[in-house]
This record gives structure tokens, sequence and C-alpha cells, in this order.
């Protein structure tokens, strides 16, 4: 499982002209789930995405998590952070999971964010997208988990 994790002032996600969820101060969140990745893996990304410290305390220094900030996240699938370009000029995304079980897996990482007590917004799963934010530093982490570990 790989996540890009941005640290933004707002964003939005936009469908069809309609605005399919917003939020202020936050994370957005670029979710690319594997063919090997586990509930396991889904549940260690939730847990550490609701602790990790990326926004600043009353110091300026980087040291307080997206609960202790009441930030909101925008979560959007993002099927193409699968993808292998080693081969040739055209990625391949042969490692990325089905359809189907990934729609599962992104609902089932959604809802564990949820149950940290983070208001989580979402695009629209296997749809064109615009997603428009306003980055807060930038801070742009990439995060990837696997057999349930934060590599």
């Amino acid at each position: 499982m790989k996540v890009v994790i941005q640290k933004v002032k707002e964003a939005k996600v936009v469908v069809e002209d309609k605005i399919a969820g917003s939020i202020d101060h936050g994370f957005v969140l670029l979710v690319g789930i594997e063919t090997t990745d586990t509930l396991q893996d889904i549940e260690k990304a939730a847990d550490k995405i609701s602790k990790i410290r990326l926004f600043d305390d009353e110091d300026g220094k980087i040291n307080l998590s997206i609960q202790d900030v009441k930030g909101s996240i925008l979560s959007i699938s993002q099927f193409t952070l699968a993808a292998d370009i080693r081969k040739g000029n055209r990625p391949s995304f042969i490692g990325a999971m089905a359809q189907d079980k990934a729609h599962e897996y992104y609902e089932l990482f959604n809802e564990a964010l949820r149950k940290e007590g983070i208001d989580v917004q979402t695009g629209v799963f296997q749809t064109q997208m615009n997603v428009i934010l306003d980055n807060d530093g930038p801070v742009s982490i990439v995060m990837e988990v696997k057999d349930g570990k934060v590599l």
C-alpha cells in the first residue's frame, strides 16, 4: 500500500463539475492499493496517518497530529501509485489491486480513519477527478506499508 500524505490549508475534489468532497486544514491522501496488500496493512496505514505529527505547535515545531489540530482528510483513490516504470516508457499497473477488492479495501481504510475520530471526505472511486489543493509548507510524505509494517 502506498499513500502520499500532503498537508493542506484547504482542498476539494470535483467530479463532473460538482464538488464531491472538500476540507479545510488537514491532509489530502492519495491512496494506492496493491495486489499484495492486506487488511493488516490498511489498519497500520490508518493508525500511522492518524498519529503522524506534521502540524506546527505553538512554538512553530512540527509536533502535532491531525487529531490534535482537529483537521480533516480528503482521501483520493490513486491506482497509478502502483505503477511499474522499470521497463519501457509506458507504465504497467499490474501491481494495482483488482477494482472490486481495491474499492472494498479503500472503503475499509477510510472507515479506519473515521474510527480514529477524523472527518474523512472522499472522491469517487474509479472516476476522473480534479483535485484542487492549497499545500501547506509544502509538506508531503510518501508512505509505504507492507506486511503490516511501515517501510
